[in-house]
């Protein structure tokens, strides 16, 4: 296995409950299995998942995207609305729109901020953001989906960061910056593709080492950038449910 962490000692084994973030299915219609799946009951522990309607909330209310969301939300899961910061290239008033379509039809129960910039000089400009979709919902719980580790001050500013999002070949040699040591693990999520069932329990390690407890694996892969491999669920979801329920993990 690969050295993953530096000399950093972190609180790997204090308090982490590892649990699903669902980085978002197809459209309800394309995919309904895997959101029926999302409801059913289970061992694990699902933090979140993602409701991206089409990039974004849509231009009107979507009744099967109402129905998915209406059932998770009665499951008792919550519901985060996709928006795409587009590294920072997207107006202010544009991803604040579209919060708001997503909080009037879908009820959500918080975002997930796609394709964060990572700098610090953007950062003054994700906090606004931030704290305007907090102004609209009190409660809201915010994931900055950076996709690797960004300037340290973005963790001040959000509930949760997406640290990793990429392939297993990356993951299995990747490294955990050191200043997230002074967070504990419920406020990092990885999300990795590719990674095939035989390297699960070392999937599993890394994230646990890593101190990230929201996690998204799965055996589908992006195909050079073609697919997305978020669409649907992997082959061995059974499997890895189980293996996180039992404590496999730790």
């Amino acid at each position: 296995m690969p050295h993953l962490t530096s000399t950093n000692t972190r609180k790997q084994g204090a308090g982490l409950h590892t649990g699903f973030g669902i980085p978002g299915f197809a459209h309800p219609l394309v995919a309904p299995a895997e959101w029926a799946e999302l409801t059913r009951p289970r061992t694990a522990p699902l933090h979140w998942v993602v409701l991206n309607v089409a990039d974004g909330p849509g231009s009107r209310p979507d009744p099967h995207c109402l129905e998915a969301a209406g059932r998770l939300r009665n499951a008792g899961i919550r519901v985060l609305g996709h928006i795409d910061a587009t590294y920072g290239a997207r107006s202010f008033g544009e991803m604040v729109s579209d919060a708001q379509r997503y909080l009037d039809w879908y009820k959500a129960d918080g975002f997930l901020l796609d394709r964060c910039p990572t700098e610090r000089t953007a950062l003054p400009e994700v906090r606004r953001t931030v704290t305007t979709l907090r102004a609209l919902r009190d409660d809201a719980h915010v994931v900055l989906g950076h996709g690797t580790h960004p300037y340290p001050g973005y963790a001040e500013s959000a509930d949760q960061l997406v640290t990793f999002s990429g392939p297993w070949s990356d993951y299995r040699w990747s490294q955990v910056a050191e200043w997230t040591a002074d967070y504990p693990p419920d406020r990092f999520c990885h999300f990795v593709h590719g990674l095939p069932g035989p390297h699960l329990d070392e999937a599993l390690r890394i994230a646990r080492w890593q101190g990230a407890a929201t996690i998204y694996f799965t055996d589908r892969t992006d195909r050079g950038g073609r697919t997305d491999p978020w669409e649907t669920m992997p082959g061995y979801w059974d499997d890895i449910v189980s293996r996180i329920g039992t404590g496999v993990s730790e």
